[in-house]
């Protein structure tokens, strides 16, 4: 499917490496230009060569999103270079386990930069060359804020959060055109998820005990599940879809797990 991204700039958080890159690599197949932002310079220059590798094109800029400041120089980087902007995909985050017992108010306050506060910075410096553009944003969310996991409430309250600021911008930019929406993660197999399996004393039990309760052929999404729902929503051959929480999880969060 032609999605008609051919030659549009797109912002995307976290580009470098797991979902975030596999979305870059879906923009940069469509003919698009994916501009990874990320803190590690080495990270995002390795996946433009990747990307590159394929034939497509991909820029990057080097950001600390915990850094206000570093959101607003992001966007107006992206201009020097690109002098456009067609689609924000909000991503970048981390589950880091700060939970009720276990965390304190730095630590909480920490996690909330880390995973929404550069969401609703990106977004706000990127609405002008949005509004040009009529582009549209994507924001990646976690089951956390649905289903809770234990021992991240933070992360959970962020995206809590994320769900919020997507419904609350397809509202308050209805009348510039742009659409809004998130997809929802549940169990995806990103190299970080791999990490944290391979930390158990028996990874190949521990994962299939998690695939198992995953109804939809008992495995985990895919990176690249993931990435063409992503794609598909930022396009506009999904034009009428706004202020939707699309969940990418084979039926994980709705169905009934024992099945």
């Amino acid at each position: 499917m032609n999605l008609n991204l051919k030659d549009k700039v797109i912002v995307v958080t976290g580009g470098a490496k797991g979902i975030g890159l596999g979305i870059c690599k879906v923009i940069a197949s469509e003919g698009g230009i994916p501009v990874i932002i990320g803190r590690s310079e080495n990270d995002n220059l390795k996946a433009v060569k990747e990307i590159e590798a394929l034939g497509f094109k991909a820029k990057n800029i080097q950001a600390e999103l915990t850094n206000p400041t570093d959101c607003e120089n992001a966007i107006q980087k992206v201009m020097a270079q690109c002098g456009r902007i067609d689609g924000l995909i909000n991503n970048a985050g981390v589950n880091d386990g700060v939970g009720l017992e276990s965390g304190n108010y730095d630590a909480f306050i920490a996690s909330l930069h880390k995973n929404l506060v550069h969401y609703y910075l990106m977004a706000h410096h990127a609405l002008p060359e949005l509004k040009k553009s009529k582009g549209s944003i994507v924001n990646i969310g976690s089951k956390t804020a649905d289903t809770g996991q234990g021992n991240t409430s933070a992360y959970a309250a962020a995206n809590g959060g994320r769900n919020a600021l997507t419904r609350e911008w397809a509202v308050e930019l209805l009348p510039y055109g742009i659409r809004v929406n998130a997809v929802i993660v549940a169990e995806c197999f990103t190299p970080l998820y791999e990490n944290w399996i391979q930390s158990f004393d028996n990874p190949a039990e521990k994962l299939k005990e998690i695939t198992d309760k995953i109804p939809f052929e008992n495995r985990m999404t895919t990176v690249e599940e993931i990435a063409n729902m992503v794609v598909f929503l930022l396009s506009d051959i999904s034009s009428h879809t706004t202020g939707q929480l699309i969940y990418v999880d084979g039926g994980y969060t709705h169905l009934d797990r024992a099945l």
